[in-house]
């Protein structure tokens, strides 16, 4: 062979060399990222081609992947889907996922690894993959019930089974349609999106668990309640309630809701003090007991901790060195405290459960296409914030509330309500945030409530007077009496 033959030879086979190592590299080293390459269209039709798994609530299907006439094979569909939006979350062509879509995907979509076998099976048959079922926790008629009682008023609620930890509802509101954003016109699809995200109410925000998490107000007192209770004091023990309490190395001072006594002296019993949620007894019972009591506490109610239900759920916040001013006025839920709907239930279960919190779940059962089981939850303990004597303690204080204090309106007769209403101050010209946090029956309970409206909801925006025991304690009563008569005890 000739030199120049030879060199040409060469060229060629450098040429060859080059092209199959771009050819694997392309194929190997790179195919994941072509593959979660939103412009790969390819990527789309194959993952919206197969059948994705359903949610079910209470044995119905509530979304469901139906077989249609265009490229994609499949169309999400969401019935009662702004009912269920805070939950099982969107699935887009243009969005991607969201909620329980996203956190449950490789399970809806087949490609779990607990579902090989499977998939094993449905090759070798010729089968279509098939994504598993997932049953979610929520009750269906507390879903509705909850929904229906904040209306249009923003907020949210969440109701927890204490014994479990399971979410009964979960709602939020204002919500959305996912169905708006699981269509497969992309035009209409981004108007609709959009549309959304310009809503000054901000309906995509799932105010249960996520987005701003708010000043708790008043209920915050049940966590120094807990505090004071571990540190020896007792329902009956007196607490120093005046009618104005002067903050230490401030000018300032603090008064009552309405500027009101709480007592026609100057002490009362922790137990009255929180039966009328007198705010100078617990601001002065907080800088008694110490900022590092108080945040211990919390943080074993789960403040500052990031929970997953498996939806991640924003971190509520507590103050960090607070002087003895500012100690005060976190003790009745102000200044840097701050708080999700489902943290302020995390503390009613715990109270309610005698002192063990549980983990709140809000997947309760995954089947294969074949119906059978690959996942369950079962219950698993978040920690003890309290023991059994002091949680039964606190909660008669509870009861007292509700019985004659300032939660009478979530009375409901022939039962014992426990509960513990929070006007909280927003820093702002706009009315208080309103909450009502409980559980029912008080002697063996079976649901443990949150419930938050923002600004007073409509009354504040009448521009009357909110208040937790009457803006959000009829809520709570509604879902209450709704799981009650469930259970057969109504």
């Amino acid at each position: 062979m000739n030199e120049p033959v030879r060199r040409l030879s060469v060229v060629i086979l450098v040429m060859f060399l080059v092209l199959m190592a771009g050819a694997s590299y392309i194929q190997v080293i790179t195919a994941n990222d072509l593959n979660a390459d939103g412009r790969n269209v390819r990527t789309l039709y194959r993952e919206f081609g197969s059948f994705r798994g359903p949610f079910v609530v209470d044995g119905e299907t509530v979304v469901k992947s139906v077989p249609v006439d265009d490229p994609f094979n499949y169309q999400r569909t969401y019935a009662d889907g702004p009912l269920y939006a805070a939950a099982t979350g969107y699935y887009s062509i243009v969005y991607g996922r969201s909620g329980l879509e996203q956190t449950e995907n490789t399970l809806l979509n087949g490609s779990d690894d607990a579902l090989f076998w499977n998939r094993l099976g449905d090759l070798f048959a010729g089968r279509e993959q098939e994504g598993a079922s997932v049953s979610i926790t929520l009750d269906s008629t507390l879903q509705q019930v909850a929904t229906e009682q904040l209306g249009d008023q923003r907020g949210a609620v969440v109701a927890l089974d204490p014994t479990t930890g399971a979410i009964l509802a979960m709602v939020t509101s204002p919500t959305y349609d996912p169905a708006a954003l699981a269509g497969h016109n992309t035009e209409q699809v981004n108007e609709n999106y959009q549309e959304l995200l310009n809503d000054p109410t901000g309906p995509l925000v799932n105010r249960a668990i996520a987005g701003d998490t708010y000043p708790p107000g008043s209920v915050f007192k049940l966590v120094v309640s807990a505090a004071a209770l571990e540190s020896g004091y007792k329902p009956d023990t007196e607490v120093y309630a005046p009618q104005e309490l002067d903050l230490p190395g401030t000018s300032a001072t603090m008064t009552n809701y309405g500027g009101e006594k709480c007592t026609s002296g100057d002490t009362m019993t922790l137990a009255d003090a929180l039966r009328v949620s007198c705010n100078t007894a617990y601001a002065n019972l907080g800088m008694s007991l110490g900022w590092g009591v108080i945040e211990r506490k919390a943080k074993e109610f789960g403040w500052t901790d990031q929970i997953d239900i498996p939806l991640r759920a924003a971190a509520s916040n507590l103050p960090v060195d607070p002087n003895e001013a500012q100690t005060a006025m976190a003790s009745i839920g102000q200044y840097d405290d701050r708080a999700t709907p489902l943290q302020m239930a995390m503390v009613a279960s715990a109270i309610a459960n005698q002192g063990t919190l549980l983990n709140p779940y809000l997947v309760d059962t995954v089947r294969a296409p074949d119906l059978s089981v690959i996942q369950k939850t079962e219950p698993t303990e978040y920690g003890q914030p309290m023991t059994r004597a002091d949680a039964s303690k606190l909660r008669d204080m509870m009861v007292g509330v509700v019985d004659n204090g300032t939660g009478t309106r979530a009375q409901i007769p022939g039962v014992k309500v426990a509960g513990k209403t929070g006007t909280a101050e927003t820093g702002t010209d706009a009315p208080p945030h309103t909450w009502f946090v409980g559980f029912a029956p008080a002697d063996k309970p079976t649901i443990a409530i949150a419930v938050l409206v923002e600004n007073g909801g409509d009354l504040g925006a009448a521009g009357k007077d909110p208040t937790g025991g009457v803006v959000a304690a009829p809520i709570a009563k509604a879902v209450m009496e709704a799981k009650l008569a469930e259970d057969g005890d109504l």
